[in-house]
């Protein structure tokens, strides 16, 4: 299925559903750490508190990014969705420094748990709540090319597996006696949590910087030019960006310098499909140019490299003659 990306407002009901489920978390999780007294519990708590800041933020960059194009945003809102898992990612990091703020104490100074049995029964129940949610977001990220839903269910995923672990602590803490556990196991919780907040950081650095579209899509991409380039023709100045669901491909097309106007339009309109058909929802800019003038060779950096002298447009083209 084919999401029209300029119509995307039905993606905040994805965020609607995080926050539904960071506030159940949080109830469950913080009633389990109150009857247990296990910072590990604690630290599972705080973590899911940050889930609910970053699916607020979500929706509020989701709304932004499903803006339609207008005359100061003329590539439309996208990019608004990198902003949010940056933001998220940033939490993410804060929250693991706050875990490992709360445990180290506790590490030094450990304590006896209280109703282990019941702490462990509710905080199943919420992971189990995370689990199911970060699927349908992580479905829907892939479905809709959504960095905002991906942040988010990997934020609830990294709440899952940082709930696994702070039941094995307190299990084994329950088992053995050995109450330094319990603090342990937060601590690693922590490490688990930069890591994870690490790599979303990057990945929205990386969108508000104009990454090139991924290895595979220019593999398609280039698929699409190749039979072209057997008949003749040419190109360059070939550069491609990601921005939120958008992608953006340029390129310039070298014809023969005799062609008529008609049939070099004829070719582009057909180029530009391919390509759209290749990268369904891809936003394609070319640019004419002529095999036999010296001034097409002079574009194909970033920055054109000399200044071609060129006919004023006063002057009469030869096809006014």
């Amino acid at each position: 299925m084919t999401t029209d990306p300029t119509n995307r407002s039905f993606l905040t009901r994805f965020a609607w559903l995080s926050i539904a489920t960071a506030m159940v978390t949080i109830t469950l999780k913080t009633i389990a750490y109150l009857l247990t007294g296990s910072i590990g519990l604690l630290s599972d708590a705080l973590e899911s508190f940050v889930n609910l800041v970053g699916a607020l933020i979500a929706l509020a960059m989701l709304t932004i990014a499903a803006r339609p194009a207008d005359e100061d945003h003329a590539y439309g809102h996208g990019k608004a969705e990198y902003f949010s898992s940056g933001v998220e990612g940033t939490l993410i990091l804060l929250a693991a420094l706050s875990i490992a703020a709360a445990a180290i104490p506790r590490l030094i100074t450990p304590k006896p748990l209280e109703q282990v049995g019941v702490g462990l029964v509710i905080s199943v129940v919420a992971s189990l709540v995370n689990l199911l949610v970060a699927q349908i977001l992580l479905r829907a990220s892939k479905q809709h090319h959504s960095v905002t839903l991906e942040a988010n269910a990997r934020h609830l995923m990294t709440d899952v597996w940082t709930s696994v672990g702070v039941l094995v602590g307190v299990g084994a803490v329950a088992l053995t006696g050995w109450e330094h556990l319990d603090p342990i196991v937060a601590c690693l919780v922590a490490a688990n949590i930069v890591w994870s907040g690490v790599g979303i950081v990057r990945k929205s650095a990386l969108g508000l910087m104009d990454t090139a579209l991924p290895v595979e899509d220019q593999k398609k991409l280039h698929r699409v030019l190749e039979p072209y380039v057997h008949s003749g023709i040419e190109y360059h100045a070939l550069r491609t960006r990601q921005s939120g669901a958008r992608q953006f491909v340029s390129l310039h097309v070298l014809v023969p310098g005799l062609w008529t106007v008609q049939h070099g339009h004829r070719l582009l309109e057909g180029l530009e499909a391919g390509i759209r058909n290749a990268l369904p929802g891809v936003t394609v800019f070319t640019h004419l140019e002529s095999l036999s003038d010296p001034a097409s060779w002079a574009d194909t950096n970033l920055d054109r490299t000399e200044t071609p002298s060129i006919g004023s447009p006063t002057e009469p083209f030869p096809h006014r003659q």
